[in-house]
């Protein structure tokens, strides 16, 4: 064990390359001049931890809903263009009231007449300080932040959004009405003007302040009685904020690292250090185990053969063929190519889940070298929408191949399907757990024309590629096994109980899922906390450790399988690598007893239907690297030996 000094300065001086890797700026850099407007765009307000540490809800909510009473613009809010991605994952961004000119001080300026919150509108927006919502504003491409420590390191970064308000030591909740803005600026050089600058920083200090309205002014101090809405009463309240421009030699380009912070980077390090070691031990381990029995066994099959050719007794039968009878995985070489049960639903999920694969790995690669930036807003969903969609030729090809190696005759269902039944599930899941996000008022909710949009886009370019992909499929010969089929099965003797279906596939799903599930909940955390995952170099050898491990535990099944005299690998592969998604669902329920209280039948609706969802994908793109990896390995190991 290494002394703690070196680890801390290990980490120290690798954790930039593997969580953020290098980051290229996602929009061009904007220069103003000096009293120059700066727009102020307003973001949904979102759920975080409360106070006591826990998820209290899963709902968003448009920043001018009519509750909160924030002030409007004089011509009314009006949308700000937003990518496909940024619609679909909740974002509602719009324009807004403030007046922010560059390096021009503002202090206690009023934003509004005062308003009046009545009971009902009381009601809500104490509920939604004490479950810990979030402001979450943009300036110039940054969102507005608070500063918070982190407890494990002690150091301070940028955490975006900011508190709709707090609760006292009395359980009593108080609105914060006025916005202390701290902006950093940098001097623009090189451009030929001293004069221009761009935003580095946005800094959010909110308050709750009664302060004293004179006309269009208002008059702000550190000592005004706090604002506390009465749920059974008409309360007035005003709306202030000041502004401080503070120069910074931050540099555009590295603007977003004080937002990208690394949570518990030791447990990280240490837990992928622990993945990469198990990994490579569990991989070397039973090559070595199977690479030595699959000689002996080859070795003694070869020879029982040239036995059984060249050696017989006067009854016609080999001296060691008891032998050769007995026992062994060859005994089932007439039978262990034999095709699936439900060998077309088997197809298209293979086909999905290599689309999937492709997909995924991609992404990675790109968020690894840091072109999906986080300053353009849901960048990251759109690539997404948009590789799956182009990725259908690689879906229908793959099926199709799959399909017709398994001898399938319904080539027109498997055509029609292949590209509809995966998204379909994953479709009408959503859309369903949308209707309960539209019916709770929330603006999370997906609007009905981006998701017919979806589906139009879904229709017009991944349908015909996936067609495509299936005829390419299926004009090509199918992967014939080295052995020929019998026309009788053989009969499968009982087996232990470790080799039994529910056994084997939650033991094969467990270690593929060990690897990843600390990742997993950063990034359920980030997900549910509506905080900045950016660690992809973390992600990229965590999804790479997964591959390797899905593959090498459901090949050491199969092997048990086979010796087992069980030639019905193909579902029992698939589902067995595929159980990391169960783990993945199971890990959920897990991180919603421990970090999550909803307190609500729709909370908890839509917590548990989008984990099945993420569960159900994970099943796919797991099930399929199972597959392929058994498929690859038992072609290699009957393609050895010599059969009569």
């Amino acid at each position: 064990m290494w002394p703690r000094s070196q680890s801390q300065l290990l980490i120290s001086l690798l954790a930039p390359a593997l969580s953020s890797a290098f980051y290229l700026p996602g929009v061009a850099p904007t220069s103003y001049d000096v009293g120059q407007k700066v727009p102020l765009h307003v973001n949904h307000l979102t759920p975080t931890e409360a106070q006591d540490a826990q998820v209290h809800s899963v709902f968003s909510f448009d920043y001018y809903h009519p509750a909160f009473h924030f002030c409007q613009p004089k011509d009314g809010p009006k949308d700000v263009r937003e990518s496909l991605g940024s619609i679909i994952f909740g974002d509602r961004i719009l324009t807004s009231p403030f007046e922010l000119h560059m390096a021009k001080n503002e202090t206690c300026k009023l934003l509004c007449p005062e308003v009046k919150f009545d009971g009902l509108s009381s009601q809500f927006v104490n509920h939604r300080i004490w479950q810990g919502y979030n402001i979450n504003w943009l300036i110039d491409g940054l969102p507005a932040a608070q500063i918070n420590t982190d407890p494990q390191t002690n150091e301070e970064y940028y955490s975006p959004g900011f508190l709709l308000g707090d609760v006292n030591k009395d359980g009593q909740s108080f609105l914060h009405n006025h916005f202390d803005i701290n902006i950093d600026y940098h001097r623009v050089t090189g451009l030929g003007s001293k004069n221009q600058f761009r935003v580095v920083g946005v800094l959010v200090n909110p308050s709750s302040r009664k302060a004293k309205i004179s006309g269009d002014k208002a008059e702000c101090t550190a000592n005004d009685p706090i604002v506390m809405l009465d749920d059974n009463a008409e309360t007035t309240v005003p709306w202030t904020y000041s502004v401080t421009w503070r120069e910074s030699p931050t540099a555009w380009a590295t603007r977003w690292d004080k937002y990208l912070h690394v949570y518990d980077p030791s447990v990280h390090w240490y837990w992928l250090i622990y993945s990469a070691v198990f990994v490579v031990l569990l991989v070397t381990l039973v090559s070595s185990i199977l690479l030595r029995a699959l000689r002996k066994d080859i070795a003694r099959y070869n020879r029982l053969s040239m036995i059984n050719m060249d050696d017989f007794n006067d009854t016609g039968d080999s001296v060691e063929d008891g032998i050769q009878e007995d026992s062994g995985w060859k005994l089932v070489h007439g039978d262990v190519f034999r095709t699936p049960n439900h060998p077309l639903l088997l197809s298209l999920l293979v086909g999905n889940g290599a689309q999937l694969f492709v997909m995924t790995g991609i992404t990675v690669v790109f968020a690894l070298f840091g072109l999906l930036s986080p300053s353009n807003r849901g960048f990251l969903g759109t690539v997404i929408l948009i590789l799956y969609t182009l990725l259908g030729f690689i879906g229908g090809y793959v099926a199709a191949r799959t399909y017709k190696s398994f001898g399938g005759e319904s080539w027109k269902r498997l055509i029609i399907l292949t590209p509809v039944l995966v998204p379909a599930i994953a479709f009408s899941t959503f859309f369903l757990l949308n209707l309960f996000v539209w019916a709770k008022g929330s603006s999370g909710a997906v609007p009905f024309t981006t998701m017919l949009l979806t589906v139009i886009i879904w229709f017009v370019i991944s349908v015909p590629l996936s067609v495509a992909g299936s005829w390419v499929g299926l004009r090509l010969p199918g992967f014939e096994g080295p052995t020929r089929t019998n026309q009788i099965p053989r009969q499968i003797p009982p087996t232990v109980w470790s080799l039994r279906p529910l056994p084997s596939t939650f033991i094969t799903g467990m270690l593929p899922f060990a690897t990843i599930f600390v990742e997993l909940y950063f990034i359920m955390t980030s997900l549910w906390t509506n905080k900045i995952y950016y660690m992809f170099g973390f992600l990229f050898l965590c999804y790479g450790l997964m591959i390797m491990t899905s593959a090498t535990t459901t090949i050491l099944l199969v092997y048990f399988l086979l010796c087992a005299e069980d030639y019905r690998w193909h579902w029992r592969a698939f589902i067995g690598a595929g159980m990391t998604g169960g783990y993945v669902f199971i890990n959920a329920l897990i991180f919603w007893a421990t970090r999550v209280s909803f307190g609500g039948v729709t909370g908890a609706v839509l917590y548990l239907g989008y984990s099945a969802l993420l569960a159900f994908l994970v099943f796919v793109l797991t099930g399929t690297i199972g597959l392929f990896a058994s498929w690859a390995f038992v072609h290699r190991i009957y393609g050895s030996i010599k059969v009569d």
